[in-house]
């Protein structure tokens, strides 16, 4: 996992951002307070939100910043809790548009507020309703948040100009990669068209902006931040397609998350674009995409992907980006810390569970 390379390098910033979120929760349910208890309990849906996780963000952030800094500031934890802030509300769209229920194997924002409808006695289609506005309205409200810690960022004007293109890039870019995704559902896209919106929806702002934003902070050079760019994007890829056979193949107790919901949703990763093209997989089809597929027809698609061959091949360029990513670090001017995390986080990425 990311966190058991870097973490090392912190000196405590993962406590540093959770300090920094639970006073930005606690200010924002005391302003709330004055607007009634429904909109109180949004904001601690959101504060839950944010809870758990990897925090693999900050820990990008505080990282590549006190390896150009020479050290951890107020400042940088600020940045690296802004990215977790944009991080939870990204995920609560995201359930949203997979019209998830749960998150981290708990009832996620839409899914509290869809029982609470339920509970005071709506029909089940409005109680739904009800949960996903709450969710897109706490994404909306911690995006805000996020652009706000950033812009009141104690630094030169050149640097929080630059933060801000940062962060609003990752935003338009993660935006252009969960429309791609959707246009995709029932599409068949080749590997060119998936790899592209991977780089734009999840190598961008999990990988390449935080590595980018932290330097930039930190007094990096231009080459040193556009280098991290790069190795980022390789990283994010590698990452999200880990992701993806964890989603079809990993263990629910393990990831937090069902292991059928990607296989009942549709969707269209990289193993289903490689699997479609055996026969095997026309006759395993069927269920793929129904909201009713069961255990039975989950198997006989997880084995099509496996004899097809597309298990493997994604494998290999997991590998493949992981390599490109060693390569690139070995290539650029970074302080020796961090091209060492970095490395070992590239060379480790394949082996995560979660």
């Amino acid at each position: 996992m990311i966190g058991a390379t870097l973490d090392r390098r912190i000196d405590g910033g993962g406590i540093a951002v959770s300090e920094f979120l639970d006073d930005y929760f606690a200010r924002q349910l005391e302003r709330a307070a004055s607007h009634g208890d429904d909109y109180v309990r949004l904001w601690v849906a959101a504060r839950d939100g944010a809870a758990g996780g990897k925090r693999i963000r900050p820990e990008l952030v505080l990282a590549a910043h006190a390896a150009f800094a020479g050290g951890s500031s107020a400042e940088s934890v600020r940045l690296a809790s802004a990215f977790e802030l944009l991080h939870t509300a990204f995920l609560m769209h995201d359930d949203v548009i997979d019209h998830d229920l749960v998150r981290r194997g708990a009832p996620n924002v839409a899914g509290r507020f869809a029982l609470d409808g339920v509970g005071r006695g709506l029909p089940v289609d409005r109680a739904n309703d009800y949960g996903e506005a709450s969710a897109i309205l706490a994404g909306d409200l911690l995006i805000a948040g996020a652009l706000r810690v950033v812009a009141e960022l104690e630094a030169p004007r050149q640097v929080r100009a630059s933060l801000l293109e940062i962060v609003d890039e990752c935003v338009f870019l993660a935006a252009a990669g969960e429309h791609a995704d959707v246009r995709h559902a029932g599409a068949a896209p080749g590997e060119r068209d998936i790899l592209a919106m991977i780089e734009n929806k999840t190598a961008s702002y999990s990988f390449s902006a935080p590595l980018q934003a932290g330097a930039v902070l930190g007094g990096a050079s231009a080459a040193s931040v556009a280098r991290l760019g790069e190795i980022g994007r390789h990283l994010g890829v590698a990452f999200q397609l880990r992701d993806d056979v964890l989603g079809v193949f990993g263990s629910a107790t393990v990831t937090g998350k069902s292991s059928l919901s990607d296989l009942r949703e549709g969707k269209e990763t990289l193993l289903v674009a490689y699997a479609r093209v055996h026969p095997d997989w026309d006759r395993a089809a069927a269920g793929f995409g129904s909201p009713e597929l069961d255990d039975a027809g989950a198997t006989g698609l997880r084995r099509a992907i496996e004899t097809s061959g597309a298990r493997d091949r994604v494998e290999r360029l997991i590998d493949a980006r992981c390599a490109a990513a060693v390569d690139a670090i070995a290539a650029a001017d970074l302080p020796h810390g961090l091209q060492e995390s970095l490395t070992m986080t590239a060379r480790t990425c394949t082996e995560r569970a979660r």
